[in-house]
């Protein structure tokens, strides 16, 4: 859907899920390509929104955030909409369970359709190690990787609280990441 845009069948998207999932990665690959103006939900405002709209691409991250102002987020859908413009909203909720008060907000992000990230296959999984791994320039080897995506619980946000666990350990023991290294910490962060 990211890639479809600007030819989306509806002016904004809804893209869904797990912390860690990649809904960020992806908003900012979006905002990138489209010059949208980011927004946390809990930063959303009456004031902003003609700011915002005047953009034509807008992201609301986090949605419904702890406290959205739903009369502004209605407002800047339809002037998102008026302008031409599109609207990514990001969530880890499913959007039929956000409490909406208003329902011709509720009607707007109904219609609008929905994306939804799982949690990461074997494949993906392996993947996001390899560069987590990467990014903290360790040099992990692949029975390490395989072990890990084996005995680990199935999440990005698990993955990356792993990876900056087994970095930290091993710069306290001064250790090399190895096998029984990663499957020590793991057991120990499991229990």
């Amino acid at each position: 859907m990211i890639d479809r845009w600007p030819d989306w069948l509806n002016p904004g998207l809804i893209l869904v899920g797990p912390s860690g999932s990649g809904k960020s990665h992806l908003a900012e690959v979006w905002r990138s390509v489209s010059g949208a103006e980011i927004c946390d939900a809990c930063d959303l405002s009456l004031p902003r929104v003609p700011v915002l709209a005047a953009k034509r691409a807008v992201v609301v991250e986090d949605v419904p955030g702890p406290s959205l102002n739903q009369t502004a987020m209605f407002h800047l859908i339809n002037l998102v909409r008026e302008n031409g413009g599109h609207l990514l909203l990001t969530s880890q909720l499913n959007p039929l369970a956000w409490p909406i008060d208003i329902k011709d907000l509720r009607s707007r992000i109904n219609a609008m359709p929905v994306a939804m990230l799982r949690e990461p296959d074997d494949g993906l999984l392996r993947g996001m190690l390899v560069k987590l791994f990467a990014d903290r320039q360790i040099a992990v080897d692949e029975a390490t990787i395989a072990y890990m995506v084996t005995h680990m619980e199935r999440s990005a946000a698990f993955a990356s609280r792993i990876v900056e666990t087994v970095d930290r350990r091993a710069l306290e023991e001064r250790a090399e990441v190895t096998r029984g290294f990663v499957a020590r910490i793991m057991q120990t962060a499991s229990d």
